[in-house]
């Protein structure tokens, strides 16, 4: 059984085209994976180099319809491919998304930790390179939402709903 992308399902790993694993299970809107057949949420593409305004502007669009997973992957993509000097910031992104992640999952403890590692990155980022608005992000808003929603997840011990605990990436808006 294979799927459109060519990667094979059955005996083994899934592999793509170039024979890297790759899993061929479907995915929900939270990254979980899905039985093989199930119906599953689009992924976003990987490996897809962006500007800086898009990458915010898609990551958001991705945390407002409660998709954090998808968000973290397009932050990943600009960490991956975006200039070395910002890359702990993209890098600390993809950090709170997945802390998001993992608390809309009811991962208390990882999604907790996420949460204040993110926090702890773009903050630390934004004091080494003098820049608390990068690309419009409000860097002190975005920390200071991450912990505290850590703090709300091991309060709590529930699982948040990802839609309506999304940060906005440019601040408060009206």
């Amino acid at each position: 059984m294979s799927d459109a992308s060519g990667v094979r399902a059955g005996r083994g790993r899934d592999r793509d085209a170039e024979g890297r694993a790759r899993s061929a299970r479907p995915r929900d809107g939270l990254g979980r994976p899905l039985p093989y057949g199930a119906q599953g949420v689009a992924r976003q593409p990987e490996g897809v180099v962006r500007g800086p305004e898009d990458t915010v502007t898609e990551a958001q669009a991705l945390l407002d319809a409660g998709k954090p997973f998808h968000a973290h992957e397009v932050f990943e993509d600009a960490w991956k491919t975006g200039p070395e000097e910002e890359r702990a910031l993209w890098r600390g992104l993809a950090q709170l998304a997945v802390g998001l992640t993992h608390a809309a999952r009811g991962n208390v403890t990882g999604g907790a930790r996420l949460l204040r590692r993110g926090a702890e990155a773009v903050e630390g980022w934004a004091t080494r390179t003098g820049r608390a608005r990068p690309y419009g992000l409000e860097v002190a808003e975005l920390a200071a939402w991450a912990r505290e929603l850590a703090a709300v997840v091991e309060r709590n011990a529930v699982a948040v709903d990802a839609r309506a605990r999304a940060p906005r990436l440019r601040g408060k808006q009206p």
